[in-house]
């Protein structure tokens, strides 16, 4: 597909989507209309519109082409799963619909109210959807007819680019042509040529083959610690000819950290991660976290109340409990909680080492002697943790996530993977609560958070939260 042709198809794209956005508006509009106002439909299509309306409403629609841009809509998804496609295209209709509810807000249309918007969302959502799935399904069946496709050029013959290349030939409705591999005569040579793959060039041929072939990509499977200058001559190669370059992220062969490129000074740069840098759940659990900590404190400050009363009455020393901890990337914080044993509590836990009933760094003794009469039915009902709800809205812990540990169960860390949980916010509860809690053995309960954060989704914290209230009634391996 030449340049012209592909500009015009992304054009028309472009201009399709925003038709669907005005068919969408339309349906949610005719759909309040109907249901909620009790205005005659003919009625209320036959009023004038003004010219104010129409220019915000252009507004509104540049605002959610821009939206779409920014989530990818219009790029290249040759590689990229179904999922991922359905996925941007609901951030981008979860967004588009949040930009009409400002404008709404802003320009006090009474015409959209959250019924609108739920409407609007719910219609736009499926159309694009469905639009987007019914194009892959297009685009695939001309693909395989050996139209619309991207040829493609191989740098390097190890086991991670054979790897790569038949993935590519077993996928014919991604549109991609394997022209060949680029290398030199190697040992891992012999190897190669039993794969039916074809060697088309030497390094020192590839600037000859690329001004005689067409080539639409190239693909650097080079290791770069004894290739790098190669790596370099062949991108400033493909920068010279126009020719798209694919370099595989995982350069250092990680398996858990995600990658992905960012834009700073000029310059893209590849920053590795592992759990989530999606913003927008982030924002979401953020804003859970606030809202149901806040309300709990509310509601719960007689109980919060009562409970202080009872450790004063109980026993001498202070209410709440203090204790520096490890949170996000091991920064301190204090947590607090209400104070469920003898004042000289961490004095005493070296007498009481040798009586440790866990395995690992972590310090727990069922029948704790330095436990207060109140502290057994704090810690038996979990409502000792209840005040860091405080912790929360101050931005130190979520109400998910791995547990917050003291230095000194840090400090007894054997293995340096553990160490990853603190790669993200510690919380009250996670999957070691309500799995067994203290009853789970140390490096058991290390696999959990990390598993935790290796399948993080907004759903698994409310599936969490869900299962934490029975495992607290039920005293699941509390201490």
């Amino acid at each position: 597909m030449n340049d012209e042709r592909r500009r015009f198809l992304l054009t028309s794209l472009k201009l399709f989507d925003l038709v669907l956005v005005i068919v969408a508006y339309g349906l949610a509009t005719t759909l309040s209309v109907y249901a909620y106002s009790g205005v005659n439909l003919y009625k209320f299509l036959g009023m004038r519109v003004k010219l104010s309306n129409f220019l915000i409403f252009i507004l509104a629609l540049l605002f959610c082409h821009s939206v779409f841009s920014f989530y990818g809509l219009y790029r290249s998804r040759r590689l990229s799963t179904r999922l991922l496609e359905i996925a941007d295209c609901l951030k981008a209709t979860t967004l588009s619909s949040v930009g009409f509810l400002a404008v709404g807000f802003l320009f006090h249309i009474r015409m959209i109210t959250p019924q609108f918007l739920l409407m609007f969302w719910v219609i736009l959502s499926a159309i694009m959807v469905c639009s987007r799935l019914l194009m892959r399904v297009w685009l695939a069946e001309v693909r395989k007819h050996g139209r619309n496709l991207r040829y493609m050029l191989i740098l390097g013959t190890n086991a991670r680019a054979i790897e790569f290349a038949q993935k590519i030939k077993d996928q014919p409705s991604r549109g991609y042509q394997i022209l060949g591999f680029v290398d030199e005569n190697w040992p891992g040579l012999a190897e190669f040529k039993s794969t039916g793959f074809k060697l088309v060039a030497s390094y020192e041929g590839l600037a000859e083959y690329l001004r005689r072939n067409v080539v639409d990509e190239v693909a650097i499977y080079l290791p770069l610690r004894s290739y790098h200058e190669h790596a370099s001559q062949v991108a400033a190669l493909c920068q010279e000819h126009g020719i798209a370059m694919r370099l595989a992220a995982d350069i250092f062969d990680l398996r858990t950290a995600r990658s992905r490129a960012e834009f700073f000074d000029g310059a893209y740069h590849i920053s590795t991660y592992t759990g989530v840098r999606d913003e927008w759940p982030l924002v979401v659990k953020r804003a859970i976290d606030l809202a149901i900590s806040f309300t709990f404190l509310v509601l719960l400050s007689p109980l919060f109340l009562a409970v202080a009363i009872a450790i004063k009455l109980s026993s001498q020393g202070p209410i709440f409990f203090r204790q520096e901890r490890l949170g996000l990337n091991k920064r301190r914080f204090y947590i607090y909680k209400f104070r469920t044993m003898v004042p000289n509590a961490e004095k005493l836990m070296a007498e009481l080492e040798a009586k440790n009933e866990v395995s690992g760094p972590v310090f727990k003794i069922k029948d704790d002697p330095r436990i207060t009469g109140i502290g057994k039915i704090l810690r038996r009902t979990s409502i000792d943790e209840l005040p860091q709800l405080l912790n929360i809205l101050k931005g130190e812990m979520s109400l998910v996530g791995p547990r917050p540990l003291p230095k000194r169960d840090y400090e007894g860390f054997s293995e340096d993977w553990q160490r990853r949980r603190f790669s993200v916010r510690p919380g009250i509860t996670c999957l070691w609560q309500v799995n067994g809690r203290s009853s789970i053995p140390f490096e058991q309960w290390m696999r959990l958070d990390l598993q935790y954060m290796d399948e993080w989704s907004l759903w698994l914290d409310l599936k969490i939260l869900a299962r934490t209230i029975p495992a607290v009634l039920r005293g699941s391996g509390a201490a």
